[in-house]
């Protein structure tokens, strides 16, 4: 018999990281450790994380819930109907359960990448803030060897956010940096196609979500007008059945995707949103969504599941103060995992 125990843990950021949305400053998250009364010396070990203003599950009482699952989980419940609105529960449960069958050694998935031989690309994030703080960042990925950056735009004035991407593309042609924007869905239906072809300037690879999700019939005709690319991010949470994203994705036509594990409903959920994309000619690539080290590891190892050539939208694990320890590395642009360090789990 199964049994679940959850741990509440409270992550502290070492920076106030701002978005269009706000700013972070710290996350209250759960672990969710799976145990068998079978196997009483091996756990497998989840992170429930959902996200403020985002995650349908965000201010439900996800303690209370698993207390009352505590002895009735099963490998069948993760398709259970009580999780389908519970995207983050779904995603936690699910990759504790992966750890655990794969022998609770946090292998999620047995791959090229879990087994230390390949590594993952991914893009540097920058942060919104002051310019001189977006500035800082910038130089710092760059220096690291970044080729590949993400600027979160659409909380400052749009003509500094501009002057910003112009000061990158004086120094660095699209040869030699790829630059990716993502309003959050700050932009207003009504000047959002102005705004795509002023962005078009600085050869960006793409913009996640310009506008506000659920505006299906503007958001099509973008994708069809634009200059830019667009990815739909946002638009996708409040998407559960085959049906609907297959809808989705026929309606907008998008150029691309972003896959969150934590925010569409677990891994399966998410491949299932790749093969739909892919039967549509629609490109894709996954992003995780600030969980700590045991998510990042879940989310890494299911993207390195596909031979994707775009860089990924990742984690490095330094954005807490607070992290959980983890075989995760940063090698330059490219995150990797060191099969022969067995990381702790000194929460328990």
């Amino acid at each position: 018999m199964f049994r679940l125990q959850i741990i509440p843990y409270h992550l502290l950021l070492r920076f106030e990281a701002g978005t269009s949305r706000g700013v972070i400053k710290e996350r209250n998250i759960f672990f969710v450790v799976l145990t068998h009364l079978d196997f009483p010396d091996r756990i497998g070990i989840g992170e429930i994380s959902p996200l403020l203003d985002l995650s349908p599950d965000y201010h439900f009482d996800i303690a209370s819930f698993l207390e009352q699952q505590k002895n009735n989980f099963t490998p069948d419940f993760l398709e259970s109907e009580l999780l389908k609105n519970l995207p983050s529960v779904r995603f936690g449960l699910e990759t504790a359960y992966l750890d655990w069958k794969n022998g609770g050694k946090r292998m999620i998935f047995d791959n090229d990448f879990s087994r230390g031989n390949e590594k993952i690309w991914i893009n540097g994030l920058i942060w919104m803030g002051k310019p001189a703080f977006m500035q800082a960042q910038i130089e710092e990925k760059l220096a690291k060897g970044f080729r590949c950056l993400k600027l979160k735009i659409g909380a400052l004035d749009f003509e500094t956010e501009l002057n910003l991407l112009k000061e990158i593309r004086k120094k660095f042609s699209a040869d030699e940096i790829i630059l990716r924007v993502d309003a959050n869905g700050a932009f207003s239906p009504k000047t959002a196609l102005e705004q795509l072809k002023r962005l078009s300037d600085f050869d960006l690879h793409s913009i996640e979500q310009p506008i506000a999700a659920n505006q299906i019939e503007k958001m099509a005709e973008l994708c069809e007008k634009s200059p830019l690319a667009i990815a739909l991010d946002e638009e996708l949470i409040a998407i559960r059945t085959k049906e609907e994203k297959e809808n989705l994705l026929k309606a907008i036509r998008p150029p691309f995707i972003i896959l969150k594990p934590t925010l569409l409903g677990g891994l399966v959920a998410c491949q299932e949103w790749i093969i739909l994309a892919e039967s549509l000619g629609i490109d894709w690539w996954i992003t995780s969504a600030l969980e700590s080290n045991i998510g990042l590891n879940a989310v890494a190892q299911f993207t390195a599941n596909y031979k994707n050539k775009l860089p990924q939208g990742l984690g490095t694990g330094n954005l807490y103060h607070n992290n959980i320890d983890s075989s995760l590395y940063l090698d330059g642009e490219y995150l990797g995992l060191n099969k022969d360090y067995q990381a702790k789990f000194d929460v328990l």
